[in-house]
């Protein structure tokens, strides 16, 4: 029986220290500010905390806060957090259209700059909404102020992944999400097999030239909503190619040759093919070691095909030297190293080494059977010499 009485007590001063009064607020009851709302905007979801302390001196609780005009969808109501100080009301809804909690999804276009300048058409989509309070008041008039705390995340849908790291198939790195940014689900893979089952890894050697690459770019834990669509894939001599001689794959629609594209725009993922090559700036380099770029698009599903029409602005398909510096987003490393072809030495070139080894051992052949020539011919003229003297005796 006592220890029955303890747990209840036990339990009773649990739930008084999570209730939380005006008095418990100290110097944080005051007045509503603009910087009492917190937003992080993560690859998967926006997270909301509003401090409750300033709510409570206007007469409302956490259950008076409501997100959109929301009330009756349990994963949108707002959670009392009292383990931080000041206490706040915690909103986390998924970045899914229809499914937001009421957000609103608005997707905007401008011509691109920098390392985007290709592009005339580069998107990015605001999430936004607004936390109102609900003034529970029944009559003519109130007394409670009405508290509005809004809240955005911008996201850009075009980033650049770059390939760089030697003797590695793939690498990703979680960024810590500024503003609202889905390059964290973003990574790229080489494969050695048309079926993308095995992972490349490239030998300290080189893989043989006109050896197939596959590449794979993939969105992981990012919201359906969105496919992956590659703008422009090329390779560069250096991995941050500043005033370096760089060689595209493809640029929207204008593609090397010899670049296969097997899906693009049309899921989560995108893949393509192309024979290992090297740069003829590196001939005189055993191992021939260059970088893959890719620019990556993340468009909405309804609206993936309009971006694979011809009509944005290319480059042409040929080497040249990038003129402007590559900035962030730049998050993947892994480098292609082919393997230079055998050199060929001609007949008239005389290196250094075994080849003047051969040149003195045919010399000396020759010496050699001179001599037995001479020999030869001295053996038989003393011979003759010896027959005619017998031939006078008898």
């Amino acid at each position: 029986m006592a220890l029955l009485i303890l747990l209840i007590l036990t339990s009773l001063c649990i739930v008084g220290r999570e209730a939380l009064n005006i008095s418990d607020c100290g110097v944080y009851a005051r007045r509503p500010e603009y910087t009492d709302i917190a937003v992080v905007c993560g690859t998967s979801a926006i997270d909301l905390a509003i401090q409750i302390c300033p709510a409570m001196y206007t007469g409302y609780n956490e259950s008076l806060l409501i997100l959109n005009h929301i009330r009756n969808i349990v994963d949108c109501q707002g959670t009392l957090d009292t383990t931080v100080v000041p206490p706040v009301v915690r909103f986390s809804f998924p970045i899914r259209e229809g499914n937001a909690c009421g957000s609103n999804f608005l997707t905007t276009s401008s011509q691109g700059t920098g390392v985007f300048s290709d592009f005339s058409n580069i998107q990015s989509v605001n999430i936004s909404g607004v936390v109102r309070s609900f003034d529970p008041t029944i009559g003519t008039i109130t007394y409670n102020a009405e508290l509005k705390y809004f809240y955005s995340c911008a996201y850009p849908l075009e980033y650049l992944i770059n390939n760089t790291q030697v003797d590695v198939s793939t690498s990703s790195i979680a960024l810590i999400d500024n503003n609202g940014s889905f390059i964290s689900t973003l990574s790229m893979t080489l494969y050695k097999d048309a079926n993308y089952t095995t992972p490349l890894v490239i030998p300290p050697v080189g893989i043989e030239l006109r050896t197939n690459v596959y590449v794979q770019v993939v969105a992981a834990n990012l919201t359906s909503q969105y496919f992956v669509l590659l703008d422009r894939c090329y390779a560069s001599v250096s991995p941050q190619p500043t005033n370096s001689t760089f060689f595209n794959l493809f640029v929207s629609c204008s593609r090397d040759q010899l670049t296969t594209m097997l899906e693009n725009g049309d899921s989560q993922r995108a893949r393509f093919y192309f024979p290992a090559f090297r740069f003829i700036e590196q001939q005189n380099e055993t191992i021939s070691t260059y970088y893959l770029h890719c620019i990556t698009r993340l468009c909405e599903s309804s609206t993936c095909s309009t971006f694979k029409q011809c009509s944005r602005k290319r480059r042409s398909v040929e080497a040249t030297v990038v003129k402007e510096s590559l900035t962030e987003p730049s998050v993947l490393t892994v480098a292609i190293n082919a393997k230079a072809e055998s050199p060929i030495v001609s007949s008239e070139e005389t290196p250094s080494g075994g080849h003047s080894e051969d040149k003195g051992a045919s010399v000396g052949l020759g010496i050699a059977v001179a001599v037995l020539v001479v020999m030869g011919v001295a053996a038989v003229l003393m011979a003759a010499s010896f027959y005619r003297k017998l031939k006078q005796l008898r």
